[in-house]
């Protein structure tokens, strides 16, 4: 299985770092987007799909708790995504808000790659470490 991942997160060294982690995990890709905000994020899932969608929190424009709403009020474009908060957020009440708008998963920063190969293992109940 192959995976198409959204990265969102208002930080470039951050998105980097997180692509880096991703790579580490060994997580199979077929494509790894960016988006700095929730407003690029909706476009770019509007454009194309993706499989999973690690989602920072605290960002200008349109924050990860808004862009979790948008994303719910779409399903056309919610289809087939699963949402990992990566964050340092650790407001029980946000987060349980994440989880009922679609967050299936948190992952606190600072976090290890086998921890997200862990998750992301348990959201698509297949393999997804490359070859």
């Amino acid at each position: 299985m192959s995976l198409s991942v959204l990265i969102v997160d208002d930080s470039p060294i951050l998105r980097r770092a997180i692509r880096k982690a991703v790579g580490i995990a060994g997580i199979a890709t077929d494509r790894i987007r960016e988006a700095g905000n929730g407003v690029e994020a909706l476009a770019s899932l509007e454009q194309d799909p993706a499989d999973l969608v690690l989602l920072d929190l605290n960002m200008p424009v349109m924050d990860g708790e808004r862009f979790a709403a948008e994303l719910r009020s779409r399903p056309e474009v919610a289809r087939g995504v699963r949402i990992i908060v990566v964050s340092t957020e650790v407001n029980r009440e946000r987060l349980d808000r994440l989880r009922a708008l679609g967050a299936m998963a948190i992952l606190h920063k600072p976090f290890e790659p086998e921890e997200l190969r862990r998750l992301v293992t348990q959201l698509t109940g297949e393999s997804v470490c490359a070859a």
